[in-house]
């Protein structure tokens, strides 16, 4: 078996800055915030069906059922996330915009201000 070693000098780290800013183009950033609310809708569903004790679709406790349900309520989540869902991503999107923004205003060097 063959060991590798990447090694990583701070000057990539400042490189792939220009990267991570160009990722945030709107249809990237819409997408991300689609995703977020879609695991939030799956996350609250699970919740759901786990205070219940039992499943949606009346499954045992076995593991090909578990597997169903959750496969299940991801697609639901998706679903809902797709059709509007709870609102949360266009508030999330706006939020990750502003950050961009405010994250590509060129900043000055530190000002230290004396009292």
């Amino acid at each position: 078996m063959t060991d590798y070693q990447v090694k990583v000098s701070p000057f990539d780290w400042a490189a792939g800055a220009g990267d991570r800013q160009a990722g945030m183009e709107p249809k990237r950033v819409r997408e991300a915030a689609s995703q977020f609310e879609s695991l939030l809708i799956a996350q609250m569903l699970s919740s759901m069906r786990q205070s219940d004790g039992g499943g949606w679709l009346g499954c045992g406790d076995d593991q090909a059922g578990a597997t169903m349900t959750e496969m299940a309520e991801q697609c639901v989540a998706q679903s809902i996330a797709a059709s509007g869902g709870l609102g949360l991503a266009p508030i999330v999107e706006r939020g990750l915009t502003r950050a961009s923004e405010a994250a590509r205003e060129p900043s000055g060097p530190p000002v230290i201000r004396r009292r």
